[in-house]
Parts: structure tokens; sequence; C-alpha cells
């Protein structure tokens, strides 16, 4: 496969990207705030990971290990310097500092209260950095009642009312199989961080925080969900593989697996029905528009599934491809990998890493056209950029080895 050839060491002569010059501090571990550092990285941004000397970021051991390292480290590091330094040390702290009054952004998932037992809330690192940016991402948020909980991306799915509605009607609560929660709070963290810089810029504002929920992340993208309960007492529930009060929108069984149909807009729908050959149910005044649909949505599954049902799912997407009815199949891994659209959208990338081992990962979304996002360098292992960040704040090589020496950098 020709894929386009990511770097295994920094390359200069790729787009320097939209937010080239942004200097990034990355504290946070896992999923959340680092998400939101590799989506500041891709579009070229400065971004130097501090973790914690030894065992560094749990990541870089999460599923699947490559000679030890995990392959999702190489998608969720890209582009990132990484520091081992011990922010438990005096010693430690105070060099945080120093980088954090040079940045322009800071980002943290660590529990609230974490950073001020270190020195390091915002009240003091405004005053040495007025500018200064700084994202905080955490289960609950910086305050109210839940605040000092503990909270991972799974609890704040439920409790923004995500997991209520995943699954089959009446059975266990399913997740969706990946961190959902964690990413939109990335996301929405993201966001939140280009939105004060902006302000900083343009409007000649000073440094925020900007406080991201997790479970209030998820919440966001919750739609319907409390306008509904607020004017009629309408609690939603679990739908398995429809979209409750939109119809036809479902997954539906063929010969040799699932296509799922979206013939929910009222044109559409009357296309997808004269495809199938139910010419009565596309002419019928009653399912002209959504609601109608809705209130028969049962007969409508049961019509297009006895049409699926016999056909192969290439079939079907072929013909409802050509009626301009939005259908697709259930994509797997390898569905993804061998799929020309991917390839032609650049979004499979041949990356080696720095153990030496060429694997395909994620292209860059979104795409700008002007200045498009790049991977300009591999992950790094741990502490591979430690002597180059500490030699850009002054530090001698003979500064560097007496830290090592104390264990407060690797």
């Amino acid at each position: 496969m020709n894929l386009p050839r990511v770097p295994d060491v920094p390359d200069l002569s790729l787009s320097p990207g939209a937010l080239q010059g942004l200097r990034v501090i990355e504290m946070g571990q896992l999923i959340a705030g680092p998400f939101a550092g590799k989506t500041l990285g891709e579009f070229g941004a400065d971004v130097v990971k501090i973790e914690a000397p030894g065992a560094g970021d749990p990541l870089r051991n999460w599923r699947l290990l490559q000679d030890g390292t995990s392959v999702w480290w190489q998608v969720q590091s890209r582009n990132k310097r990484s520091l081992a330094l011990d922010l438990r040390s005096a010693e430690g702290q105070g060099i945080a500092r120093r980088l954090i009054a040079e940045a322009d952004v800071l980002i943290e998932n660590f529990r609230p209260g974490t950073l001020e037992g270190w020195g390091m809330g915002y009240e003091v690192l405004s005053e040495l950095n007025p500018g200064l940016v700084m994202l905080r991402i955490s289960g609950y948020g910086q305050s109210g009642p839940y605040r000092d909980l503990p909270g991972f991306g799974a609890i704040g799915e439920a409790m923004g009312g995500l997991r209520h509605l995943t699954g089959e009607p009446g059975r266990v609560p399913v997740r969706c199989g990946i961190s959902i929660g964690d990413t939109l709070a990335a996301l929405h963290g993201t966001i939140g961080v280009l939105t004060a810089l902006y302000h900083r810029k343009v409007n000649g504002g000073k440094g925020q925080v900007i406080d991201v929920a997790l479970n209030e992340a998820v919440f966001n993208v919750m739609e319907s969900l409390v306008p509904e309960y607020s004017a009629f007492g309408a609690v939603r529930e679990a739908a398995g593989s429809a979209l409750p009060g939109i119809a036809p929108s479902n997954a539906y069984r063929c010969a040799d697996g699932y296509v799922l149909v979206a013939g929910n807009g009222d044109s559409i729908f009357r296309r997808l029905m004269q495809t199938i050959g139910r010419d009565d149910l596309g002419a019928d005044p009653a399912l002209a528009n959504n609601a109608g649909r809705v209130a028969r949505v049962a007969e409508l599954d049961a019509a297009i599934e006895a049409w699926t049902l016999p056909r192969p799912v290439a079939g079907v997407l072929e013909v409802l491809g050509a009626a301009r009815v939005p259908a697709g199949k259930v994509y797997t891994a390898k569905d993804i990998a061998e799929d020309p659209h991917y390839r032609a959208r650049d979004m499979l990338l041949r990356q080696r890493t720095r153990d030496g081992h060429d694997i395909e990962v994620p292209g860059v979304v979104p795409k700008l056209m002007g200045t498009p996002g790049t991977v300009r360098s591999s992950a790094p292992g741990l502490g591979d950029d430690t002597d180059a960040v500490l030699a850009g704040l002054g530090f001698t090589s003979e500064d560097i080895a007496a830290l090592r020496g104390r264990k407060v950098v690797a």
C-alpha cells in the first residue's frame, strides 16, 4: 500500500500549520487532556508533554503493545516532545513553573486541587504569565458538590445521559466501545482553548481558565433529552439501533450482514419506498412527514427489512446509492484499512515508530485547505526531549546531569 509517510523525526519541510508558534505544556495523562494536546499539535503547536520519570503516561501500556509500547500511544502522542519531570518534587515544580511562564497554553486533567497542592494553581501561574490559557479537564469540573469525586470518561457518559440510551430496551446499558466521554471533553476543551486565544489576541483579553467536566461534555451533545422531559415529562429510553422519533432510520438485516439506512428525509423516503417496490407507502399522505412515519415506524422497518433480507450488503448499497438514499455498511478496522475513500482522503498514514516498526495510523481531522494539519514526528519515548527542553530554559549539560542524578528528571 502506498500511504503518506509520517517522519520518525520532525520534518521541518512540512506545512508549519495554523498554530505555529503556539507553546503548549501538557500535564494530563491517559485520554482527555492528551487528546486535546494531540489536536493542537497536529495544527502546528509545540506541545511539551510532562511525564513522570520511570513510568510515564499509563497510556504507553494500554491495550495492544508492540515491543512494550502501546500502538495507541503512537496516535495519541505524535507531534509531542516528552519531558520526564517529577512534579511531586519541589525542584520539578519549579522547573514546571519556568516552562509555564513562557507558554501560551497549559493542559491538565488531574483531580481538582492537585495542581494547587503543587503550588501551580491558576492564581499563582497567572501572576507568572498573565496571558496563560489553562485547560482543566476533570470528572465533574472545578466547582460543585461532586468536584472532589474521582471521575473517568465512562462515569461521565453515564451521568451525562448517554449510557441510558445505549443498548437494547430492557437490557444492561452498553458503552459505545471507545472512550467517547474523554474524547468529547477533549474536543470541547480544544474549542475553549482556541476561543480563549482568539479573545486574548483580538480583543486584548488576558488568559483564563477553561473548566471542562466530562459529564457536561457528554450532556452537551444529548440533543433534545432535557427539553423533552421539561415540556412533556418524557424520559427517553434505549432503542437499540433505531433513532427514536426519526423514521425510518435503522440497521437492517441482509443476507450477509447489516446495512444502515437513513430514509428519514421526506423526499428521500419517497425514493426509498419506490426503490424497494413499496410505492403504496411512498404515496401514502399519512407518511409524507416525519411525524406520520414515526407513528408507523414498525411497519416501515418491516417493509425495508423484507427487501434487504434476501440481498447481500454490497447489492443493497449499490441499489440505494443509485437511488440517492443514504446507506452504509457497518465498518470494521479491516474495512477501514481497505477502503479507497479513506485512502483518497489521506485518512490512513504510514508511520515508523521510534522502535523502528511501520504501522498505519489515522490521518488528521479536520482538513484545513490553506494550513492543513500534519504529523511532523512520531510519538516520543519517555524523556526523549528532556535535555532539549531544559536547554531551552537555560540549563547547562552539567545542570541537567545533576537534576538527573537527583531523579528530578529522566
